[in-house]
């Protein structure tokens, strides 16, 4: 068992502490080529990068997670969340059917949901469509530049050149103002 995950246990009461224990070994057990490990806080089992099985302690028992247990076609597994995590709750450690977990175990060591691959499709997808929309933002902008600087040639074009300026007339001279000059006291 796992250091990380043999911590876990003891940080719990003896009750989910004993269920959690059982869960480890069967899990070890049937699953040997997975690697196990602390992950958000939780115990987990992964196969390659993707997590297959993990359990987390509730205020009441422990619940046991299949990341893809809802394609398990296992009525004892309730389907959890918008993905496709299948999950059961155990109050004791003698609730736990040793031939049901074989079985679970059995598929989810060959039914594993790619979550990394799904990860990264999705990523790129989104990356994809972020270039995509810079790409047309700098089309947009480039063919906008072209439009205006078309605008400004038809303008010129149609501009008639100004005839010569005439020369402005001089004004006449001032007359004296007809008012008599203030007077001096």
């Amino acid at each position: 068992m796992n250091d990380a995950i043999a911590a876990y246990a003891r940080g719990l009461d003896p009750q989910r502490a004993a269920i959690c224990d059982r869960l480890s070994q069967l899990i070890d057990a049937g699953l040997p080529n997975a690697t196990s490990r602390i992950w958000h806080a939780i115990p987990v089992w992964f196969i390659g990068q993707n997590a297959v099985v993990g359990y987390t302690a509730r205020k009441q028992g422990v619940m046991l997670m299949f990341w893809n247990g809802a394609k398990f076609d296992e009525p004892e597994l309730a389907h959890s969340g918008s993905f496709f995590v299948g999950q059961i709750a155990f109050d004791d450690a003698a609730q736990i059917d040793e031939a049901k977990m074989a079985r679970w175990l059995e598929k989810a060591g060959t039914d594993i949901w790619d979550m990394v691959g799904m990860r990264n499709a999705f990523v790129a997808k989104r990356r994809a469509a972020k270039a995509k929309t810079k790409a047309g933002a700098k089309a947009k902008a480039k063919a906008k530049s072209r439009v205006k600087t078309k605008v400004r040639t038809k303008v010129k074009a149609r501009v008639k050149p100004r005839a010569k300026a005439k020369p402005r007339r001089q004004a006449a001279p001032r007359k004296p103002s007809r008012k008599p000059a203030a007077r001096k006291k």
